[in-house]
């Protein structure tokens, strides 16, 4: 197969952009605190993804007093997601890396599990242009490219939002898939980092350049893999953080 993720690699920036993301993330798993205590820098930071996941959809933020979600539709499937991914969990990553489109079937059940009926849980809206565009994700994942994982990541992330492929809860999967590629790449094996409140902080800017990844150009594309892995790297910054916090 052709590598179609190679060629982003010459937009301007992107290559550099990419290699600074993979840098910080590494610095942030050789803090004292992660070699020995990653999985406590890991709970937090699938809470915090989680929120701010959640809020860029319209959900809410803030858990109550005895750390429980209110009843909010959107962050208690955000929180699922989060608690399903936490520290790279294997489960979820080998049926990833062997059957992606069961993985976002699961992601589906789990975020929207009090959104819509069950029985529509797991299950890709009926609409020509989905299947084929999954299949596109299910090839970008499965084989072998020479760009780097925080290039995947965001195409990924990208073809997710622009395709909604379920109707319900694409932003907390397409998100939550970002952070899998991460997890499975081995860019940020233990879920460390927190690209999602970087999102959040931008959410306007976040939503212009998902569109701009929707056409396609170079001029649209460029824009949000850039985004992607300024988060990435800001992601990284919050995963000291939570560590020196935590030391």
């Amino acid at each position: 197969m052709t590598d179609l993720l190679a060629p982003l690699l010459g937009l301007p920036g992107v290559a550099d952009a990419a290699e600074s993301a993979r840098d910080a993330l590494a610095r942030a798993h050789r803090h004292r605190t992660n070699l020995r205590n990653w999985p406590v820098t890991a709970a937090e930071s699938a809470i915090r993804g989680a929120r701010s996941s959640s809020a860029l959809d319209g959900g809410a933020v803030q858990l109550d007093a005895a750390g429980v979600e209110p009843n909010d539709p959107v962050l208690a499937g955000a929180l699922r997601v989060g608690q399903a991914l936490e520290g790279g969990a294997t489960t979820l990553v080998g049926v990833w890396q062997r059957a992606p489109l069961q993985a976002l079937a699961r992601l589906h059940a789990l975020a929207a599990a009090d959104l819509v009926d069950e029985q529509l849980l797991g299950r890709p809206r009926q609409d020509p242009e989905v299947s084929p565009r999954l299949d596109l994700v299910t090839r970008l994942v499965t084989w072998a490219s020479a760009a780097p994982a925080p290039v995947l990541a965001a195409v990924v992330h990208g073809e997710l939002l622009t395709l909604a492929p379920f109707g319900s809860g694409d932003g907390v999967i397409a998100r939550a898939v970002s952070r899998l590629v991460t997890i499975a790449t081995g860019l940020d094996p233990h879920g460390l980092g927190v690209p999602e409140v970087y999102w959040l902080r931008r959410a306007e800017e976040y939503r212009t350049a998902a569109a701009g990844f929707a056409t396609g150009t170079p001029e649209g594309l460029g824009p949000w893999l850039l985004m992607c892995c300024r988060a990435l790297e800001d992601g990284a910054r919050e995963a000291v953080s939570i560590a020196e916090a935590a030391g």
